[in-house]
């Protein structure tokens, strides 16, 4: 099965393109208009080991809201539509990352039940042109357009910068972890027998 899609979304605020290989080699590019998310969207390839290419155009004359929530969105459709029908998927992953001080959790279920708990307090309000509020709508959006269940707890930190990036890590380790294909898993990895 080909786990690889182009999903396109063009609003009055933004126009953004996602593709997505899920068995890549982290393989990523990123053209937001934001620098710091730039970053956090090629570690978050990089280290889930899926090929990523994000281009996004949006109104970040007003503020970057827009345009990281609509990310989130499209990455999140990308992510549902090269899963298929998830047949043979691990379903869950879990990932601890550490970035000098700070410590990330992030622990998810492909479930087809979005929900999000965000606990972090992230002591900066920006890093760069990045509103760190924004972590949080990425990955509002994320999950409920991707049908995940995903807790994300920072354990410590004190840089925002190091704070953020253990969480886009640690979250590509999780989807690298709950999208691998096991040969023992017979259809779906549920006793309904759908995801």
């Amino acid at each position: 099965m080909n786990r690889t899609t182009v999903i396109e979304r063009v609003t009055g605020e933004t126009a953004i393109t996602v593709s997505l290989n899920l068995d890549g080699s982290g393989q990523t590019k990123a053209a937001t208009g934001i620098g710091f998310f730039n970053h956090m969207l090629i570690l978050l390839g990089k280290h889930g080991l899926f090929d990523l290419v994000v281009e996004a155009k949006g109104d970040i004359e007003v503020d970057g809201h827009h345009t990281v929530e609509d990310t989130g969105i499209v990455l999140g459709q990308a992510l549902a539509k090269a899963l298929g029908d998830k047949a043979g998927i691990k379903r869950y992953g879990t990932a601890f990352v550490p970035m000098d001080e700070a410590l990330a959790m992030v622990s998810l279920d492909i479930s087809g039940r979005p929900y999000l708990v965000f606990d972090a307090t992230l002591p900066g309000e920006q890093v760069g042109q990045f509103d760190s509020e924004l972590t949080e709508e990425f990955l509002r959006a994320l999950s409920v357009h991707a049908g995940l269940t995903l807790h994300v707890r920072l354990l410590s930190g004190k840089n925002t910068h190091h704070m953020i990036e253990a969480v886009f890590k640690a979250l590509g380790r999780a989807l690298d972890e709950a999208t691998r294909k096991d040969e023992r898993i017979q259809g779906v990895m549920s006793s309904k027998g759908m995801l």
